[in-house]
């Protein structure tokens, strides 16, 4: 779920739009760290931006000082987090295409019918696709569309015919925004949000409001739920929907399904109720309120360490836990403990809490869930894990709760109820909001069933992609364990060899194949060189956009 920004000033003499949108990347950054840019448009048409990898402080310096060099008055941001591609600079957004007119172009979610998308523009528009990003599929449908008109300047009927139809609305003369969450919009002193249905498109000239067009016929309004129950900041409204208040509602309910699971007794004989940090800390005092039991932050967690669960390896996760947590002993010691958290995925994370909260001194502990088990894989921008990993998959089954405590060495896991969450998430809309007509979410990774229809032959599509991704950073994480000399015997058969995926996701050195698994001589003797082979799956280290020049691309 990446982080996605628009913004344009009323009066083309404003030169200032690249400050707003960087600072405004830094209230998005949660959605996306892999990599991030921002492209502007000056009087004349002249486009400039700045994109790469890493967060934006690395990107844009500490300092903001690459900033200066995007002058213009329009401009869009983007914060990549990456579900489908390589972790290259070429994949870093804003993408660009010069042709027709010249495009700009920042996308979030994954396109569920990308390759047949890839195909029509192969054979049939001619468009050559230079990543293995959806967003540059998407930014080249719609410039093939708009092709068709034959024009040397488009204007907003074109783009709705590249589209589809229908007018609805007319204004002018503000500045105006859009972000994936509200926070980003707040802090820039943005008010009077309206949230983009559907199927609409809303396009925004210089010195004029917003005009918004219904694209296609909304069929369903279904909002991902895994936004409030994890990736959104708490103080954005998503949809209509407080995220704290979501957040709140699934404490409350999470605690009516513990005292639905639990005795009386084991209820009474929970000492402490504990959060893992950090988006259950809003979840987790309501539990605690609801059962009458203490409440107590009981880990101390490091804020500049990755998220675990889109480390490439399982041992890196494991080492990422102890590395971004640490148990405070005294909240622990000779309790009976219960553990809140947004959800159990992998189960990597999980297992390696109740471990600490043991070493801690811990006599038993307890798991809830904010979420249901997550059974299916996420197709629409989480990379979550690919089923066969996740805790409550078991090669086509659902694995009993009994198991998942077993696995992850609690005494009992006790997970929230779909029904539960989804109303948690219904009854937090803010006063200010009308309730939409027909709401569901959008809960493919609980039960199978996805809010678009989707065929068989993309989830296994998902799963190459996924272990393309993970045999790219495998492989650069080698080759730079090389370069430093401290790299173990893994890894340097996987930065001679290279590397390959077997079943269940595994990432292990490839075979080698005559020629690649190359020798030198030395005074003293023969020894083994890594040899970075060019071949098909075993991508360079990186690569530079080559659609526009980009000083985002280079070091210095």
């Amino acid at each position: 779920m990446c982080g996605v920004l628009a913004l344009i000033q009323a009066s083309a003499s404003d030169t200032s739009v690249a400050n707003e949108l960087h600072e405004a990347l830094y209230f998005l950054q949660h959605r996306g760290q892999d990599a991030c840019g921002i492209a502007t448009c000056a009087s004349g048409g002249k486009i400039y931006q700045c994109k790469g990898n890493g967060l934006a402080s690395k990107v844009f310096r500490d300092d903001g000082s690459r900033v200066t060099d995007l002058p213009g008055y329009m401009g869009i941001g983007h914060l990549r987090y990456p579900t489908a591609g390589t972790s290259a600079n070429a994949e870093a957004q804003p993408f660009y295409v010069n042709a027709p007119v010249g495009i700009v172009f920042a996308q979030n979610g994954n396109l569920i019918n990308a390759m047949d998308l890839k195909r029509f523009l192969d054979f049939e528009a001619h468009r050559h696709i230079n990543t293995e990003s959806d967003g540059e599929v998407m930014l080249n449908i719609f410039a093939n569309e708009l092709n068709e008109t034959g024009k040397a300047r488009v204007n907003n009927k074109d783009i709705v015919d590249a589209l589809g139809r229908m007018p609805s609305d007319t204004g002018e003369g503000m500045d105006y925004m859009m972000a994936s969450e509200s926070v980003a919009l707040k802090q820039l002193g943005f008010r009077e949000f309206v949230d983009i249905l559907p199927g609409q498109a809303v396009i925004i000239t210089k010195g004029a409001a917003p005009v918004t067009y219904q694209i296609q016929k909304q069929k369903r309004y279904a909002p991902d739920i895994f936004e409030f129950c994890y990736f959104a900041r708490p103080d954005s409204v998503i949809d209509g929907i407080s995220v704290n208040q979501s957040r709140e509602n699934m404490g409350y309910r999470l605690a009516d399904k513990i005292r639905r699971t639990l005795t009386e007794q084991e209820v009474k004989e929970i000492d402490v109720i504990i959060p893992i940090p950090e988006t259950s800390s809003t979840s987790a005092p309501c539990v605690a309120a609801k059962l009458k039991r203490k409440y107590y932050q009981g880990f101390v967690k490091n804020r500049y360490v990755f998220r675990t669960f889109i480390m490439p390896g399982q041992k890196a996760r494991q080492k990422g836990v102890k590395r971004k947590l640490n148990a405070m002993d005294e909240k622990f010691a000779n309790k009976n403990v219960l553990l809140i958290d947004d959800s159990i995925v992998r189960g990597t994370t999980s297992r390696e809490i109740v471990g600490m909260a043991r070493e801690a001194g811990a006599k038993k502990v307890y798991f809830a869930s904010c979420a249901p088990p997550i059974t299916h894989a996420h197709i629409y921008g989480i990379d979550l894990a690919s089923p066969n990993e996740l805790i409550a998959h078991d090669h086509g089954h659902d694995r009993s709760i009994e198991e998942i405590a077993k696995r992850i060495g609690a005494d009992r896991v006790i997970f929230q109820d779909l029904e539960d969450l989804k109303a948690a998430c219904s009854e937090a809309m803010v006063s200010e909001s009308t309730p939409r007509e027909g709401r569901d979410f959008e809960v493919g990774v609980f039960c199978g069933k996805y809010v678009t229809p989707v065929d068989e032959g993309y989830f296994q599509h998902l799963e190459e992609v996924r272990g393309e991704t993970r045999k790219m950073k495998v492989l650069e994480k080698a080759r730079e364990a090389v370069a430093n000399g401290l790299a173990d015997q893994e890894e340097l058969e996987i930065a001679t060899r290279g590397v390959k995926v077997i079943e269940k996701g595994k990432i292990v050195p490839a075979l080698s194949e005559g020629p690649d698994d190359a020798s030198f001589a030395h005074v003293g003797g023969s020894q083994k060189r890594p040899r970075y082979s060019t071949k098909e799956g075993t991508p360079p280290k990186d690569r530079m956009d080559i659609s526009l020049h980009n000083f985002g691309d280079f070091q210095g």
